[in-house]
């Protein structure tokens, strides 16, 4: 049966929902071009013309989880009092809660990325952001000069990675992992 008309962005949406889909029935191997047009019942044109390659399609499931975090976290800065402790805080549970509320698909499709040069160009782009991100967010409460607090971030952005592929794994529970990246940014930035 043929998916029914749709404008683009819905369309891309719809593809983007299958390919979830996908990863979490399949994992990530399964997920070709070819098999999410199957699925969503749609041409293997219509899956090529809006992500071109697998690599494409991996990016654009990555880039939705991002833009979401990102969201959430601007979202539950503005309401947070600027000082250290807080904005750690907030940082701290915001990420491990984004990687709970993916589950274990994240870490597949970011490992996923690794690999070819499209993957590796926008790995380093998403990392560069959220570097930006923290360094934004932590500025106002720091006193240190901006090149040591741009290394800083660096760091936190490779711990909060790595703290949560632990936490995904079953090894600590949301709220030690929340605990221990909210106590290791504080340290690092005192």
């Amino acid at each position: 049966m043929a998916a029914p008309k749709m404008v683009k962005a819905e369309r891309r949406e719809q593809l983007l929902a299958t390919a979830w889909t996908i990863v979490r029935d399949e994992g990530t191997d399964a997920l070709t071009l070819g098999s999410l047009a199957v699925r969503a019942g749609v041409s293997k044109p219509v899956a090529y013309e809006h992500f071109k390659t697998r690599s494409g399609l991996l990016i654009a499931l990555n880039e939705q989880i991002n833009q979401r975090q990102i969201a959430l976290l601007r979202l539950a800065l503005e309401r947070t009092e600027q000082q250290l402790e807080h904005i750690s805080r907030v940082i701290a549970v915001a990420y491990m809660d984004c990687n709970t509320s993916v589950g274990p698909e994240w870490h597949a499709i970011a490992a996923a990325l690794k690999g070819d040069e499209e993957m590796e160009t926008y790995q380093n782009a998403l990392n560069d952001r959220y570097v930006d991100f923290y360094l934004a967010a932590f500025r106002p409460c720091c006193t240190m000069d901006d090149i040591l607090l741009r290394r800083r971030c660096v760091a936190i952005v490779g711990a909060a990675e790595a703290i949560s592929r632990e936490m995904v794994r079953g090894r600590l529970s949301e709220s030690t992992a929340s605990d221990d990246l909210s106590s290791l940014i504080q340290h690092w930035l005192l």
